[in-house]
């Protein structure tokens, strides 16, 4: 959720974060490769989070976007382009 832009601003921004991260734990570059699909995974679980709580009355309220045809179009847009770029290599450090 950290990483946004294209590829090469991802790449420094990870830079940075991994900095961060070390001062306080070792980071195993390996793990590079889980940054997408975890993406992948809270996409998929916000929307199922907020689709088993749609009956509370509050969530409508507070969630009107939610469980309309422009939301689910753009959600299946955006599953779309995160399949392409589980097609690319993970990123790496510089």
């Amino acid at each position: 959720m950290l990483l946004s832009g294209d590829r090469q601003r991802q790449t420094a921004q990870l830079s940075e974060i991994v900095d961060g991260y070390s001062q306080f734990y070792d980071f195993r570059p390996e793990q590079l490769q889980l940054v997408e699909v975890l993406r992948t995974l809270r996409m998929l679980n916000y929307s199922a989070w907020l689709a088993k709580r749609w009956n509370d009355p509050t969530f409508p309220r507070n969630f009107p976007w939610f469980n309309t045809p422009s939301y689910w179009g753009q959600h299946i847009l955006d599953l779309r382009e995160q399949f392409s770029v589980l097609q690319e290599e993970p990123l790496r450090l510089r």
